[in-house]
């Protein structure tokens, strides 16, 4: 009698583990990666942006897949999964939001940055970008990445500069991807406080 009462228990037991439902290991993956490939811009104190996931990278050599990570202000950080940067990252930063050239709505940081104060850096790095519509097949770099509440953004980081710009925007003509090699005032019309 025990023994039926025991197999009954281990079959019961088997079948309610075989129906729950199996969530695929990429799919896990997946979720997790979207936190690290979110930026956003809220305000100069509120953002996150996509940084080199080892120390010491430069910008274009962490461009694979794997390479970055996203990195918060401290009141920007959301997720433990998410890098933080010091709040001491900008030396000087301007915040700015509006209507772009064919009235999409869009936000931006541009300015000067204390790359030394972020171990992920080389501050002798001529910099290079990150984006969410340019990259293999227009799918981003890293791929997938995407502004909270806006359809396209654009980053670049130059800590040679030592300057960084992000701008999210509704339309992707205010976030040009295809001068990556001309610098932030280029790319994001702003203010860089003649960073030096």
């Amino acid at each position: 009698m025990l023994f039926n009462a025991l197999a009954t228990l281990v079959c019961a037991t088997v079948v309610a583990v075989s129906a729950t439902p199996a969530y695929p290991e990429n799919a896990i993956q997946a979720r997790d990666a979207a936190v690290d490939n979110i930026v956003y811009v809220t305000d100069a104190n509120k953002f996150c942006m996509i940084m080199p996931r080892d120390a010491h990278t430069n910008i274009g050599d962490s461009e694979h897949p794997g390479g970055m990570k996203t990195y918060c202000s401290p009141a920007g950080r959301y997720d433990n999964k998410q890098g933080q940067l010091p709040a001491d990252f900008w030396s000087n930063v301007a915040f700015k939001s509006g209507k772009g050239v064919n009235g999409g709505r869009y936000a931006q940081l541009t300015g000067c940055i204390r790359p030394s104060h972020l171990s992920r850096l080389n501050p002798d790095d001529y910099g290079g970008q990150y984006d969410s519509s340019g990259g293999a097949g227009g799918h981003g770099n890293p791929q997938g990445s995407q502004c909270l509440g806006y359809n396209h953004y654009v980053e670049l980081v130059e800590p040679a500069g030592p300057r960084a710009c992000i701008k999210c925007c509704d339309d992707p003509a205010d976030c040009p991807t295809n001068k990556d090699t001309q610098g932030c005032p280029n790319v994001i019309k702003g203010d860089y406080f003649d960073c030096a």
